[in-house]
């Protein structure tokens, strides 16, 4: 993972822009589909990685906030 300095308020919006384009990347084609198909499975299962992913970003932006 890639670490990176966030000095301002307009550092931070790109940084979560950015964050949230990848987890729809990655996770929101899959639910998208469950969702299409109506696979009820599928679909909490989907929503529980893309429900993970948002909680890690946002674990992700407070472990930063932290001094070591």
């Amino acid at each position: 993972m890639e670490t990176v300095a966030i000095e301002s308020r307009n550092d931070f919006a790109l940084w979560t822009i950015q964050r949230a384009q990848e987890i729809v990347t990655s996770q929101g084609a899959a639910f998208a589909m469950a969702a299409r198909d109506m696979n009820d499975e599928a679909l909490a299962q989907t929503a529980a990685a893309l429900g993970t992913a948002i909680s890690d970003a946002m674990l992700e932006v407070f472990d930063g906030l932290i001094d070591d």
